[in-house]
């Protein structure tokens, strides 16, 4: 038997990259294009990578259905939404300022992003559930058990920052625009103007507002301990201050401080739940290891 057909010898590196190249070709006539398959290992909570993806697809797909649904619903009471709730603080600021429309389509965008952004506050807390279903099957049995609270809380907490931006800043800030600078000059403010300055305050405060749940979270994954924010208590003082000032157009002590001392208040109560956290971590890791002496005897 030649060697050329003697199956046991082994083929030279020329001879394998040619068998190769045919068959890509064999398979490529085929139709069979060579794919390379995802790892579909199940993780700790029994899903594998697909059926993440399915899942944050379906999760959604179930938010935008309800946004759509609620800015439905908000559509119905457009002009209430528009009359009595978003253009009411600046009528009751004063009344020389006056909105006017600059561009043909101005009215028609203006009711949809009040549409929108009503549709969107009332969908918060359903985005919130959903989301907090994503990661669910990730966390720990005690953690599930909290579910209804955290949702609660963090809704509870974009709404308490809605109103106070809805009710105290606002109020605030367009009396000083108003009775700010000479009155030879007219205050006409273009409406998209005022509905970018309407939202962005609100989103902003609403989104302040969710600070304590965020030290929970750091706090949770070992990145923030209330030791460390005793220790920059002062200087986070100073920031905040400062922060409201900047917020506050207002040169008024008492103004600035009605916006400083919610957020001021925040801080301490961060403080309060990193401590909180932090406790319950500490008791969960000495009940689970054991003394060194009985270490030193297993």
């Amino acid at each position: 038997m030649s060697s050329e057909t003697d199956p046991t010898r082994p083929k030279s590196p020329a001879s394998q990259l040619m068998d190769a190249e045919i068959e890509a070709k064999k398979t490529e006539s085929e139709g069979l294009a060579p794919v390379n398959e995802p790892d579909n290992t199940p993780d700790d909570s029994g899903m594998n990578f697909i059926e993440h993806l399915d899942e944050l697809r379906n999760r959604l797909v179930k938010s935008g259905i309800a946004l759509v649904l609620f800015m439905a619903f908000s559509a119905f009471f457009s002009d209430f939404l528009v009359n009595d709730v978003l253009i009411a603080p600046l009528k009751n600021s004063s009344d020389s300022i006056i909105l006017q429309n600059l561009v043909p389509y101005g009215q028609i965008s203006l009711y949809l992003q009040v549409i929108f952004f009503s549709g969107f506050v009332l969908t918060f807390p359903y985005l919130v559930h959903q989301l907090w279903q994503f990661i669910l099957p990730g966390l720990k049995e005690n953690e599930k058990a909290a579910t209804q609270f955290v949702i609660s809380f963090i809704s509870l907490s974009f709404f308490t920052g809605i109103a106070f931006g809805y009710f105290v800043f606002m109020p605030i800030s367009l009396k000083f625009f108003a009775g700010f600078g000479t009155p030879l000059i007219e205050n006409n403010i273009a409406v998209q103007d005022y509905v970018s300055f309407f939202t962005g305050a609100l989103l902003t405060t609403g989104l302040v507002f969710e600070l304590p749940f965020v030290s929970y979270i750091l706090s949770r994954v070992g990145l923030l301990t209330p030791a460390f924010m005793r220790f920059y208590r002062k200087h986070a003082i100073v920031v905040l201050l400062v922060v409201a000032a900047i917020v506050t157009p207002s040169t008024d002590i008492v103004t600035q401080l009605v916006i400083a001392v919610p957020m001021i208040l925040l801080y301490e109560l961060s403080i309060r739940i990193s401590g909180y956290v932090n406790r319950k971590h500490h008791s969960f890791t000495e009940s689970t290891i054991p003394p060194p002496d009985k270490r030193q005897q297993s």
